[in-house]
């Protein structure tokens, strides 16, 4: 994670390097506002205000260490969604309390704040209500397992029904453990369930929240200039047509002489997937999978082959299971990876 820390006093920068310590397996760095002594800081020289609306847009937790009123007061003007918002963790000068104030479950607050507490001796404020009696938080595992949550507003309903101790239906198209949470009922006779599926249909209760693993991984070519919407259109066709979710795509991957394509770029930022990229070398040192060879692209590349390469370089113990399909200078090629879902563990 991607975290900045800010303290308001001498006390607190001390403390503020004992969590950066504790936080080693992170990219933290450490601000400063105050006119105390704080080496190993970076001093904040204009409003907080600004660097905590700058820090919303660059950052995955913030951590202050102050009074909890001056995090709520600097956070409120940036505050967005769930979704969206980073972490935001409060933490008194002598490390007795650490407080996750936002985005505890989906932003990674509540473990974050875990974390700190257990490296610094502090205790750890957990407010939010399934960890308060331990229940299945279906936000929280989403995230964890790299699942696409569908709805929030539904997802904040199955939280409420949990809570109150109240059955949820669970309908799941993809391998599960066979023990599971008590709160979901595997009959699927509830008016609002879960139903975990990378396919296309919505689900089977009145109220679904549907989890959709991210799993797949388009692989594309195109020629150079190609714009959006026919790299757009050849992957809708595809998807549609082998009844997968685009919610379900994690990445699109490529060769690295396309990493500039503004086409391929704008249609990974469209649907949320990470954009990979592989040298034709490391394209051509792969295994034999019997990718669909090309000597036309392999002149112009340098490799026989690149939407099924690159999908399957961009995989993690996938299989392909669309080959290469052409149209208006787009290639394209779907890899799918394993997916089996422990719902007892996070």
């Amino acid at each position: 994670m991607r975290i900045r820390i800010v303290a308001f006093s001498r006390r607190g920068c001390e403390l503020a390097q004992n969590v950066r310590e504790t936080l080693k397996d992170h990219e933290c760095k450490i601000y400063s506002k105050t006119s105390a002594e704080s080496t190993g800081t970076e001093r904040i020289e204009g409003p907080t205000s600004k660097w905590t609306e700058e820090s919303f847009k660059v950052s995955d937790a913030l951590v202050y260490i102050g009074a909890a009123g001056i995090a709520v007061r600097y956070i409120a003007p940036f505050l967005r969604n769930k979704t969206v918002d980073p972490a935001v963790i409060s933490m008194d000068e002598r490390g007795q309390f650490v407080i996750p104030l936002l985005s505890g479950h989906i932003g990674g607050a509540n473990d974050l704040a875990k974390e700190i507490a257990e490296g610094t001796g502090a205790m750890p404020i957990i407010t939010t209500a399934t960890d308060i009696h331990n229940r299945f938080s279906v936000d929280s595992y989403a995230v964890k397992n790299n699942l696409h949550i569908g709805s929030m507003s539904v997802a904040k309903d199955v939280s409420s029904l949990i809570v109150d101790d109240k059955r949820v239906g669970l309908v799941s198209e993809v391998p599960i453990s066979e023990e599971m949470p008590p709160e979901l009922d595997l009959n699927g006779n509830e008016e609002v369930g879960i139903f975990i599926s990378y396919g296309r249909s919505d689900g089977p209760f009145k109220r679904t929240l549907k989890l959709t693993p991210r799993c797949h991984v388009l692989g594309i070519g195109c020629r150079r200039g190609t714009p959006l919407e026919d790299i757009e259109s050849l992957a809708e066709e595809v998807l549609e047509k082998d009844n997968i979710s685009v919610k379900s795509v994690r990445a699109v991957a490529s060769i690295d002489i396309k990493s500039d394509e503004e086409g391929l770029l704008r249609f990974s930022e469209k649907i949320g997937a990470e954009p990979v990229f592989f040298s034709s070398v490391e394209l051509a040192s792969l295994p034999d999978m019997n990718f669909t060879p090309s000597e036309m692209v392999k002149k112009v590349t340098g490799v026989d082959n690149v939407c099924e390469r690159a999908a399957f370089a961009a995989s993690k113990d996938g299989e392909i299971i669309v080959r290469k399909v052409f149209r208006n200078g787009v290639t394209l090629a779907v890899v799918r990876e394993p997916v089996r879902l422990d719902l007892m563990r996070e």
